[in-house]
C-alpha cells in the first residue's frame, strides 16, 4: 500500500499549488511587496568520469555542485528595493561606475504558503547577489500586460527550513 503523501493533513492528496509564495530579504521580516514570480531552485552535480588500470568498466565520481540563477520578478512599483540592490554590483554616477561590495550578497528567503496561505515549505538562499536586472520591460501601447521589473539572483546555495512542519489544516 503507497504511503500518504501528506504525514500530518492525511485526507489531503493534491500538492501544493505554485501560486501563493512570500519572498524576504533577511533579516527584514516583512515579504518584498509585490513579487509576481520565483524562478526555481535548481542545484547540479555532474558525474565525473575517470578510469582504472585493471578495470574495464568507467567510474564515475560526484563532481562540484552548482546553483542556478533564480529569477524574481514584479510589477513596476515606486519601491526601489530591486533597483538599490541591483545598483550595489554597478551604478553609474554622473557617468562613472561605482559598485559596493559591502552590500552586494544579501541572504533571502522562500516560503511557499498552502491555499489558506500558512507558510508549509522555506527555503533560504545564500550569499545572492544581482547580475541581471531589467528596469523595464518591453512597452506596447496596444498591450493590456502589467508593467514588470526582473532580477536574476546568482546564488552559492540554497537549503530546505527544516523547522518548518507540516501544520493541521482547517
Amino acid at each position: 500500500m503507497p504511503s500518504k503523501p501528506f504525514s500530518v493533513n492525511t485526507s489531503r492528496y493534491d500538492p501544493y499549488k505554485n501560486y501563493r509564495f512570500l519572498v524576504y530579504f533577511l533579516p527584514g521580516t516583512t515579504a518584498v511587496a509585490g513579487v509576481s514570480k520565483v524562478g526555481g531552485l535548481k542545484r547540479q552535480s555532474p558525474a565525473i568520469e575517470y578510469k582504472e588500470g585493471g578495470n574495464a568498466i568507467v567510474l564515475k565520481g560526484l563532481g562540484r555542485t552548482t546553483y542556478d540563477a533564480i529569477q524574481l520578478e514584479r510589477g513596476v512599483t515606486y519601491d526601489t528595493d530591486f533597483q538599490l540592490w541591483a545598483d550595489y554590483a554597478q551604478k553609474l554616477d554622473k557617468g562613472a561606475p561605482s559598485t559596493s561590495l559591502a552590500n552586494l550578497r544579501r541572504e533571502i528567503r522562500i516560503v511557499l504558503c498552502n491555499e489558506a496561505g500558512a507558510p508549509v515549505i522555506a527555503y533560504t538562499v545564500h550569499r545572492c547577489w544581482v547580475s541581471e536586472y531589467l528596469a523595464l520591460a518591453d512597452m506596447d501601447a496596444a498591450g493590456t500586460a502589467v508593467a514588470l521589473e526582473h532580477i536574476k539572483l546568482e546564488n552559492e546555495g540554497w537549503e530546505r527550513d527544516e523547522s518548518l512542519t507540516e501544520q493541521q489544516e482547517t
